[in-house]
């Protein structure tokens, strides 16, 4: 008997899943979009009320919006959140708490820029960017290479920014390891020219990565669940590779995974595309096949044109379907997915989904997306 579209999504994703100590209602989580709605760092009421959002039209894990650890060289902006102090973790536990009572699960993702923080931020003014050896994404110079104290102090950062969360009621933290931020600046070799052990070969330039999933991990207690997010593109650079080959993934994503890693959520600017030749799996499909932890996609799901690419911004995207989706969850390729501007365009495009009426979803426009604020 042939299943109606409802019933198909309902088979794939209004399944509970499991995050180590994390029980999500079901498949899908908001992937984090960078707002700039929280003045000096701080979210307010308005931040709180658009995740509970989100979470209200049937969003089962809301992964917010990047968040500074504390470090001066971490943020670039002001008005990004900070996941330190004892206001901006006010804020952060308020909406926590509302999005737990629109029946939602949430954590925060965890961040410093790296080599991408503008030589004249307005946050921490005067603060230099840092990163592994001191050169940008182009392969110019940019900041300052990374000494071992500054190492040590960032990974407490992290880990403390880990614990804080679970103090204030979050189900779990996500580790911004993608997109040429920091943790990734290390993990990529054009960015990573270190002849220490940190920079090398694929588990030497890991190691910086593992040591703060280690220090997390020791932070909070055993059952919370630590996602890593990484990706092989990078901003501007979308031919850039950390692995060739499934092989070479292996040796980034192992030591993650032994250091403590739970979930992997694997950025793709377009999830359908086939990471490695002789195989249709995605980035998500092979990170699952490799470390068998748990994985969420993410990459233009519901919409027809990708975020961001060689061609510039796109400003407007046509709903799409999600059979493709449909197809690589029925066979177990990933374990979730991550939804980013349909959200924003539309809080209620789960629920819509989920009834067989993404006819209804409305479609992305950048100009009305940029001022959500509920």
């Amino acid at each position: 008997m042939t299943s109606t579209p409802a019933e198909r999504v309902a088979q794939a994703v209004d399944r509970p899943l499991q995050i180590n100590g994390m029980r999500v209602r079901n498949r899908t989580a908001m992937a984090p979009m960078t707002r700039r709605f929280s003045p000096a760092g701080i979210p307010g009421e308005d931040v709180a009320d658009y995740y509970e959002r989100r979470a209200a039209g049937g969003v089962g894990l809301i992964i917010t919006e990047g968040t500074y650890v504390e470090r001066d060289a971490a943020g670039a902006e002001p008005d990004v959140p900070c996941f330190y102090g004892p206001r901006a973790l006010a804020g952060w536990a308020r909406v926590a708490d509302q999005v737990h009572s629109a029946g939602g699960r949430i954590v925060p993702q965890l961040w410093h820029v790296g080599v991408q923080r503008p030589a004249d931020s307005a946050f921490a003014p005067g603060a230099p960017a840092e990163g592994p050896s001191g050169v940008g994404l182009d392969g110019s110079p940019s900041g300052r290479e990374m000494t071992g104290s500054d190492i040590d102090e960032t990974v407490r950062a992290f880990a403390e920014a880990a614990a804080a969360a679970q103090q204030n009621g979050f189900d779990g933290v996500e580790l911004h390891g993608a997109h040429g931020y920091l943790i990734d600046d290390f993990l990529w070799h054009s960015t990573n020219r270190r002849t220490d052990g940190y920079g090398g070969d694929h588990a030497s330039r890991t190691r910086f990565a593992a040591e703060i999933v280690a220090a997390v991990r020791a932070a909070v207690t055993p059952e919370f669940p630590v996602l890593f997010r990484f990706s092989q593109w990078k901003a501007d650079h979308y031919g850039a590779r950390i692995a060739e080959s499934p092989q070479e993934l292996e040796e980034v994503l192992t030591p993650l995974a032994e250091a403590g890693v739970d979930a992997f959520h694997a950025s793709t600017r377009r999830y359908w595309l086939p990471e490695f030749d002789d195989s249709d799996l995605n980035l998500a499909g092979w990170t699952k096949k490799i470390t068998g932890r748990t994985t969420l996609t993410v990459g233009s799901v519901g919409l027809d044109k990708e975020f961001n690419g060689p061609q510039g911004f796109t400003p407007q995207a046509g709903v799409a379907g999600i059979d493709l989706l449909l197809d690589r969850l029925e066979r177990d390729e990933f374990d979730a997915v991550a939804i980013g501007r349909a959200l924003l365009a539309d809080p209620d495009w789960v629920r819509k989904a989920l009834a067989g009426k993404l006819d209804q979803v409305k479609p992305y426009d950048a100009a009305e997306a940029l001022h959500v604020l509920s």
